[in-house]
């Protein structure tokens, strides 16, 4: 049984940061990538950051440079380095991982980030 626990999220004030961590346990394959989404009132769940087994990254446009994506594949976690952030940054932030068969997808139960402005 294939699970995310995801642990990090919290309430701070505008530009200040948080760091998300992701653990993975119960996997027989290897993960290729692993990601982070995130969930905000009323919008549908987006990419935030996403990372290749090789470590190569991508982000959407509102959090490059502030947001920082990396992964342990030794460890089997992902975190996600959240830098200056920004009310518009508050929402359920998701981790992610993708195997190597289509079927294998997971997610994590999410974890709540709120920044007051």
């Amino acid at each position: 049984q294939v699970q995310l626990v995801e642990s990090g999220g919290g309430l701070v004030q505008a530009g200040g940061s948080l760091r998300l961590s992701c653990a993975v346990s119960g996997s027989t394959f290897s993960i290729n990538a692993m990601g982070w989404y995130r969930q905000a009132p009323g919008k549908q769940r987006e990419l935030v950051a996403i990372i290749s087994r090789g470590g190569t990254t991508n982000y959407i446009d509102s959090v490059k440079g502030r947001f920082t994506i990396s992964r342990d594949n030794a460890k089997n976690t992902v975190d996600l380095q959240m830098n200056s952030l920004k009310p518009e940054d508050t929402a359920v932030y998701y981790c992610n991982i993708y195997g190597p068969q289509s079927s294998d997808v997971y997610w994590g139960q999410g974890t709540q980030v709120t920044v007051s402005s």
